[in-house]
């Protein structure tokens, strides 16, 4: 079983965009898998991608989320928290969706727990469920709270004796309870980051939010996820890949570009170097900036807009040809070559995992 987080504490990097070409494009190469997206992002957008994008996916996610038991990331956990700790899980098959008979574009061996908007409104429902007194030593309801989408990993599996599963789970930016609940759920990072400078602060704000401040706040540092993840020896994801998104917009100015870029990338390999036991560990160690870059990073720079329209249209890369293309009221142009190109960048992702 492998679990891959899709986050960074930074918004528009296109986390929701790469978790649906990372999810559909791994289920295609690998038919004898079965693949879960999980998408713990209120807004929902791999879920939309997933379930045929634009409008139709949107009316398909609302479809789920007003269903007098939502087949949603919220009514599944809304289920297990009424159930109280120690009920028994329900059945995974009740929520998740089989994303091919929804949108046939996708394959058949991908499913979906669905997004929802209400995850915001819930989270203090859900902190306060998280923070409640534990009435036995052994209660621990903050990490039952926590490892509810680990343990609904684990019940999907074991309805699948027969195959290998590989998760990706969307992310909200925000380090707020349902974000802690996906990283709590997954083993491995993907990490995208663009070229700016917010990307290189997020980077080594990622470290503290996940292993903790040194030394710790002497306020809050007893309160942080960190500590309290550790101190119930609960399973915090390494950076398996970083991810360069949305890069082509810079080409015009290279040497910002590269500034920029090496700047975040620096910014990793000298927490790399400080700890390296932050990252999955490779056959090799990286002594250098280079050999971490080829180690753990992959570029997305021909991914702009036909991965872009792809999702807007629900479609994998491999279902989208040269030609026009509307979205949202435009008429977009996509070059076949630059399909191709997109489509290599994303098979390099997929490669690395």
């Amino acid at each position: 079983m492998e679990r891959y987080v899709i986050w960074n504490n930074k918004g528009g990097v296109g986390k929701s965009t790469i978790a649906f070409h990372a999810a559909t494009r791994y289920a295609e190469r690998h038919p004898e898998k079965r693949v879960l997206v999980i998408d713990l992002c209120p807004q929902s957008n791999s879920s939309m991608m997933i379930l045929g994008g634009g409008e139709d996916g949107e009316n398909h996610v609302l479809n789920l989320c007003t269903e007098a038991t939502p087949r949603t990331v919220v009514g599944y956990m809304s289920t297990v928290i009424a159930g109280g700790q120690g009920a028994p899980l329900p059945d995974p098959y009740q929520f998740l969706v089989q994303a091919s008979s929804v949108n046939p574009s996708v394959p058949d061996n991908l499913a979906l727990l669905c997004g929802d908007g209400n995850l915001e409104p819930m989270s203090p429902a859900v902190t306060g469920a998280a923070n409640a007194p534990a009435l036995t030593p052994a209660s621990q309801p903050w990490r039952w709270v926590h490892l509810i989408f680990r343990s609904l990993i684990d019940s999907f599996a074991a309805r699948e004796p027969d195959s290998d599963l590989t998760v990706f789970i969307d992310t909200n930016p925000s380090f707020s309870i349902y974000t802690e609940l996906a990283i709590s759920a997954g083993d491995k990072l993907i990490v995208p980051v663009n070229a700016d400078d917010s990307s290189r602060v997020a980077a080594n704000a990622l470290f503290i939010l996940l292993h903790g401040q040194q030394p710790p706040h002497p306020i809050y540092g007893a309160w942080t996820f960190a500590v309290r993840a550790a101190g119930f020896g609960m399973v915090v994801p390494k950076i398996h890949t970083i991810v360069g998104n949305r890069l082509t917009q810079y080409e015009g100015a290279a040497s910002a570009f590269a500034a920029l870029s090496d700047a975040t990338a620096d910014a990793l390999f000298r927490q790399y170097q400080a700890s390296p036991h932050f990252f999955t560990p490779r056959l090799v160690m990286a002594t250098n900036l280079q050999t971490f870059r080829d180690l753990y990073s992959v570029a997305l720079r021909d991914f702009n807009t036909a991965g872009v329209v792809a999702a807007h249209l629900g479609r994998p890369l491999s279902q989208l040809t040269g030609g026009y293309y509307n979205v949202h009221g435009h008429s977009i142009q996509i070059n076949g070559a630059r399909v191709a190109e997109c489509q290599s960048a994303v098979d390099s992702l997929i490669n690395m995992l």
